[in-house]
This record gives C-alpha cells, sequence and structure tokens, in this order.
C-alpha cells in the first residue's frame, strides 16, 4: 500500500537551497536541529537503492545510496551513524525505507533487496520496515522494456516526509565524488552534522585503466559497458560518465593536482542556502 502510495506521486523538483544531495556509495546523516539542512536526497538509481533510515524519538535521519559493493557492512554502518545521535534507550524506534530498483535482466535489484533486508535483519536492534517500494514494487513495463518507477526519493529531515523527488543541482564537486565511486569507493559519510559542513575526499586513486580508450567510445558502447541497466538509465548517464572520465583523465593522482594537502575540501551553506567552500585554514 505504501509503495503503491510512493509510486502515485509525481517526482518533485528539488532546489539546492536546504539540500544535500547524496551520490552512490555516499551518505550523510543529521537531525531536526540541522540550520543548514532540511533535506537530503539522492536519485539516478536504477538497479541500485536509495536507503532512509531514522530514529523517531531524534529524528536523526541518514540516507544512503546502495549499489550492493558491500551490503553488510554499509548497513552497519548507517546503524551506527544513526544511532550516534540517538539514544535508543528513551523512547522511539529506528524504521528504515526501502526504494529503487525493477526487474532488470540481471535480477540485480532483487540480489540487492535481499542483501539489505538480510543486513537489517542480522542487527541486533529492532529496525521497522515502514516503506517497500523496491525491485518488482517499483517496476513499470514499456514495449517489454522494464524501467524503475522512482528513480530518486528526498526526505525532509524537519517532518519526516519522503517524496519521490529530482535535483537540478547536484551539490559540490560532482565530477571529483564520481571518479571517487568509479574508481571503486567503499561508502563515505560526506557530513558532519555537528559541524553543519559538507566534506570531500580527501580521496587518492590510482590513474583509470584505458581513460583514453573508453572516451574514444561513442554513447552506445558507453552505455553498454558502464552501465548495470543500459536500457532503463536516464538520459544524461552517459554524459555524466562521459564528464566522469574526463576528470579521471586530468587528474591521474589525486594527492599531487586535488589533495596536495592531504585535506578535505570543505563547504558551508552560505545565506542563500548554497554550499560555499571554507578555506581550510580557517577551521
Amino acid at each position: 500500500e505504501k509503495a503503491k502510495l510512493l509510486r502515485s506521486q509525481p517526482a518533485q523538483i528539488v532546489e539546492p537551497k536546504g539540500l544535500l544531495y547524496v551520490q552512490q556509495r555516499e551518505f550523510a546523516v543529521t537531525t531536526p536541529e540541522d540550520g543548514s539542512v532540511s533535506i537530503l536526497g539522492s536519485d539516478d538509481a536504477t538497479t541500485c537503492h536509495i536507503v532512509v533510515l531514522r530514529h523517531t524519538g531524534s529524528g536523526a535521519t541518514c540516507l544512503t545510496h546502495c549499489d550492493g559493493s558491500d551490503t553488510e557492512a554499509e548497513v552497519s554502518l548507517i546503524m551506527s551513524s544513526v544511532k550516534s545521535f540517538s539514544n535508543t534507550t528513551g523512547h522511539g524506534r529506528l524504521e528504515v525505507h526501502l526504494v529503487g530498483g525493477f526487474n532488470d535482466d540481471r535480477q540485480l535489484s532483487q540480489k540487492l533487496t535481499n542483501q539489505l533486508l538480510r543486513a537489517f535483519d542480522l542487527q541486533p536492534d529492532d529496525v521497522h520496515l515502514v516503506t517497500f517500494c523496491v525491485t518488482e514494487l517499483n517496476d513499470r513495463e514499456e514495449k517489454d522494456i522494464h524501467f524503475p518507477i522512482i528513480y530518486g526519493i528526498a526526505v525532509n529531515v524537519k517532518t519526516a516526509e519522503i517524496f519521490p523527488a529530482t535535483f537540478p543541482e547536484k551539490g559540490p564537486d560532482e565530477d571529483l565524488r564520481s571518479a571517487h565511486i568509479l574508481t571503486g569507493a567503499t561508502l563515505t559519510n560526506i557530513y558532519d552534522a555537528k559541524m553543519e559542513q559538507l566534506h570531500i575526499g580527501p580521496y587518492f586513486w590510482r590513474p583509470f585503466p584505458h581513460v583514453d580508450f573508453w572516451l574514444e567510445q561513442d554513447d552506445k558502447q558507453l552505455l553498454q559497458n558502464l552501465s548495470t541497466s543500459p536500457l532503463a538509465e536516464p538520459p544524461h548517464f552517459v554524459s555524466h560518465i562521459r564528464s566522469t572520465l574526463t576528470f579521471l583523465k586530468e587528474h591521474p593522482f589525486p594527492s599531487r593536482s586535488l589533495f596536495p594537502d592531504r585535506k578535505p575540501r570543505i563547504y558551508k551553506k552560505n545565506e542563500e542556502g548554497l554550499w560555499e567552500q571554507v578555506c581550510s585554514d580557517k577551521i
């Protein structure tokens, strides 16, 4: 019933003001007391799932975008991050919302759904599954091709409302963060809720293999080879991959060109509610 209700809502366009956008293999956790961030969101999930974990007592809310790379470790990480903001012995309970995936040919969505359910089930704490809009419950068919219905969601940290969403602005350092994922990152916490700061990096990787070869390929080749579900990707998938590959070509050694001082790039919301970089020497 809950999935049906969620699917029936049109996707809302979420403007950057007060938004913290979370990419694949990133997570962020904050509380209703946060003066900078009121909405956590993520999109472009095809076989991936977006997970929202919230403690109803403290209102501490975590959003992450899982792709099945190491689900058990990821679930433990987001559980401890929400619990660190919550007094779990007091009133309230842990609630989880799972959204994303579809009936894809390779059954990757189904596999991820099962992994997530199992990982939450293995937790010592009670976790209540409140929204379950994944895989076959998030699937539509058009001319024998399957697609997800919902590609992205947002959660309002203050009201706990969850809704389908798209994001014209995906926050600072989009290419840098995507490059980190493409080079095999593990799940990374990008937000310090106490300081109300977004922390990106420091990230290090080796030169991306055959980057010139990939950049020479046409759109169809990139889609076929670098997507888990080529037929169901959003229209900007290829341009996004191309721009990430170009970034990796420009920065083969991030320790030299991006993070010579081994410090993260730090952003804070300004008066307009937009991210602005903070000079690292001010911290």
